[in-house]
Formats: C-alpha cells, structure tokens, sequence
C-alpha cells in the first residue's frame, strides 16, 4: 500500500510539473499566410514548403523550431490574416519572406488592417520577428508599410553577395561580444538586404561594409527584430557550413533572446 501511495504521488507531481510548464511555455507562431507557396511533391501533391515548421529540406524551419522546442516554447502556425483574436494566444510572431506574385499566384499583401492588428498586438506585449530577403525574392513595399511603424526599413539592395561554396567568407558577419549573440561568434548571412534605421529602431548586427542586417525596436509593451534573410533556416543550421560559423549557436541566441523579451514585457 505505501509503494502505491508512494506511485500516485509521484505520478500527481510529474503531472502537476507538467502542467506548469506548459502553462509558462512560449507559443511561437509562425505565419502561414503572407508566405504561402507551394510545390508539387513527388507524390504528385500539390503541398505547402519554405520557411515552414514541417519542411525539413533545406528550404523549412524544422531545425529552427526544434530550438524553439528545446528551449520550452511551443510552436504554432496562423494561416489567415491576423487579428486581435487569432494573435491573442501568440508570444512571438514570426513573419518570413512574403509573397510576390512570382511566388504565388494570389499572394496575401501586408494591408493597413494588418498592420493595425499587428502594431496593436506588439503594443500589448507581443514579440515580432520579421524576416526579410533580398529584394528580388521578397514582397518589399507592403513589409516596408508595416516595418515603417517601428522606424525600420528593408532596403532594396544586396549585402553579402555570395557567388558560390568557395566563397563563404563574403556572406561572413562577426557577432562576437554582441548582446544577442551569447555564444556564437561568427555567423554567415548570405544575400541579405540591408535596414535602415529612425526613431526607436536599433542596429542589432552590421557587416563589414557597416550596414544594418539586424534592427531591434521596442514598441509599447512589445519588442520588434527585424533581419534582412530568411537566414536560420535548414540550408544554414544543418552543419553544411564551414566549421568557422556559428549559426547553429546563433539560432540558440536568438532563440534565448526573443523568449527572453516575453518575459520582459
């Protein structure tokens, strides 16, 4: 009797732990909506890919929220417009590379709604990440409309330009002793487009020619980073780059920092 005793107890506190960390779990959500491309799989199936949870080719984000997990966040996709409602369950709020018409055939514009519901929410408390991409393969002036608010604009240039695999070291950033960057000391961001900077937004990370990459604002209650690449996704925090970068130890900063902003707000 007393080991069953002992057993239920155990159990009541593994549950009662479990339930506790869930409640003070992160939820990272990752929008599905103004990035939205397909493909046709081998299957024969139309499917959604790029900068997606579940995509683990080099195009997804699956290593990315396996660091998310690993540092107890929970993840979580939004593939409608975003509202007060569908945003209210949300800490971080990841938006990546919106459509152009060359990417989708009826892509989901950034419009004034949008950015009202998402300036609001960021003013509550959310935390906004905003990934860009070089301007050929990103939707620039409706992201601007909404990086705008934060005093930030993604630039319609090309830094870090990287011909090919032997010349890693022109898309090289060095983060060493940056207050992001805890443990990753050099990062590779190829292709990226620069930010520029007014009002309450901040150089995060610049790179050799002394362009902003990264840009972080506070915002009422809420924090905004802005990044010009898709960057941490597979193709880059999988191993495949030369032992110099760190970009696995950066996706772990980054990780550690936004969810630390949660807890500021």
């Amino acid at each position: 009797m007393e080991n069953d005793a002992m057993i239920k107890k155990l159990f009541f506190l593994f549950a009662l732990s479990f339930m506790v960390h869930n409640a003070n779990a992160q939820t990272v959500t990752l929008d599905y909506y103004f990035n939205h491309e397909v493909h046709t799989n081998k299957a024969g199936q139309v499917e959604r890919y790029h900068y997606t949870w579940e995509d683990t080719a080099n195009s997804g984000f699956s290593i990315l929220g396996d660091v998310f997990k690993r540092n107890g966040a929970r993840l979580d996709t939004l593939g409608s417009a975003p509202t007060a409602k569908n945003l209210k369950g949300s800490n971080i709020y990841i938006i990546v590379d919106p459509d152009t018409w060359k990417e989708s055939p009826l892509p989901n514009y950034i419009e004034g709604k949008d950015i009202r519901e998402i300036t609001a929410w960021v003013k509550n408390g959310g935390v906004l990440l905003m990934l860009a991409n070089d301007s050929a393969n990103v939707e620039l002036p409706h992201f601007n409309d909404l990086a705008a608010q934060f005093g930030m604009h993604f630039n319609d240039d090309l830094q870090n330009h990287v011909i090919d695999d032997a010349h890693f070291e022109d898309g090289a950033a060095n983060t060493s002793g940056n207050s992001i960057f805890k443990t990753a000391h050099k990062v590779f961001m190829k292709d990226v487009c620069s930010i520029g900077i007014t009002g309450p937004a901040k150089a995060a990370l610049r790179n050799k020619n002394n362009a902003v990459i990264i840009a972080t604002a506070r915002y009422g209650k809420g924090t905004v980073m802005a990044v010009g690449d898709p960057w941490l996704y597979n193709e880059y925090t999988n191993g495949r780059l030369p032992a110099s970068f760190e970009n696995d130890k950066a996706a772990d900063d980054i990780v550690k920092w936004l969810i630390a902003r949660v807890a500021h707000n």
